[in-house]
């Protein structure tokens, strides 16, 4: 993890990142249900998931989304501000042993309410060992201007 200040003027659309990966395991899946209570048959019982269409346990999408999100903080730019996240959708299930990583494509910018900040989003995907997308957001920024 590094701090990179990155003013609102830098951001140019369509630049993307990648992160590195994270193997899911059956110790996230009990630290997640432990910390939301989440404790539904779908993530915790696997003789329940053996009778079901994927066969087998399920990552919580919140734990999905709150770990993607995770492999994006290697870079810190203390000139941005987290707004929070849109369009959240859990696309395909993630099973324990698979392996996610996040791309995020800078995909719109626009000015902010203060005249000294913009908004920039960035768009993310979090991807499996497959190539497939198992979760998708959009980030919201605000982010500060060089000559404010």
């Amino acid at each position: 993890m590094y701090f990179k200040s990155t003013f609102f003027e830098a951001y140019t659309i369509g630049d993307k990142r990648v992160t590195f990966g994270r193997t899911i395991t059956e110790t996230d899946f009990v630290v997640h249900a432990g910390h939301t209570g989440d404790f539904f048959p779908h993530h915790m019982d696997a003789e329940w998931c053996a009778t079901q269409p994927f066969k087998q346990r399920i990552a919580h999408g919140t734990m999905i989304f709150s770990i993607g999100i995770g492999l994006t903080a290697s870079e810190i730019n203390p000139e941005a501000f987290s707004k929070g996240y849109d369009k959240l959708r859990f696309v395909k299930p993630v099973f324990i042993g698979d392996t996610i990583h996040s791309e995020i494509t800078i995909s719109e910018k626009s000015e902010a309410k203060k005249p000294e900040y913009g908004t920039v989003t960035e768009h993310v995907e979090i991807i499996n060992q497959h190539g497939e997308v198992v979760v998708v957001c959009d980030h919201l920024l605000l982010v500060k201007k060089a000559n404010s």
